[in-house]
């Protein structure tokens, strides 16, 4: 159990029978009346938003949530097969409990597997990733980093906007979080 008075971003609790993570808190004590704590919760299973009050040292469940290391090493039909890194068992995943972020998933790469329970309720990928460029319009020599972008799919698939200079076969830094180039590798 964890106190509404101990609330502090990032902090996961139980409540309806689903996880909720304290996004934003606001602990406000008014003239007249009691204390209350305001707080933004973002449901980790459905990503929905919510704000709600609670009374000042009301206590709530907290979730336990378990993050673990693993290892994507293939991929099965429709399923994502993961190694744990620390006892080598293999677990598998499919896209929609992966996500959108599916598209930079490549063999090789170590995730976070944020579980509650049994329950996979998401997958951290590292911030940046390097990936090729596998198809993309020409580059024209006189094309500047300052121009315009142009789209470019890499080797996982997904379509990112690159600047106009890069060109087919090289290898490119990707911000997982909103899709953005980052640079050249």
């Amino acid at each position: 159990m964890i106190s509404s008075n101990d609330f502090r971003p990032g902090v996961s609790i139980e409540l309806d029978g689903s996880v909720w993570r304290v996004v934003e808190f606001l602990h406000v004590k008014p003239g007249k009346g009691s204390a209350f704590v305001r707080t933004k919760l973002k449901n980790m299973q459905s990503g929905n938003v919510v704000e709600k009050t609670f009374r000042a040292g009301e206590t709530v469940p907290q979730a336990v949530i378990e993050k673990m290391t693993m290892q994507h090493t293939y991929k099965d039909g429709d399923e994502y097969v993961f190694m744990d890194m620390e006892t080598y068992e293999e677990g598998r995943l499919t896209a929609s409990q992966i996500g959108d972020r599916v598209k930079y998933l490549k063999e090789g790469m170590e995730v976070n597997v944020v579980k509650w329970g049994a329950q996979v309720l998401e997958v951290e990928l590292p911030n940046s990733v390097v990936l090729e460029v596998v198809q993309t319009d020409p580059g024209v020599k006189g094309d500047t980093a300052t121009g315009g972008t142009k789209p470019a799919i890499v080797e996982t698939g997904a379509q990112i906007m690159v600047p106009l200079f890069i060109s087919i076969g090289e290898r490119i830094r990707v911000d997982t979080r909103d899709d953005k180039y980052l640079g050249r590798e």
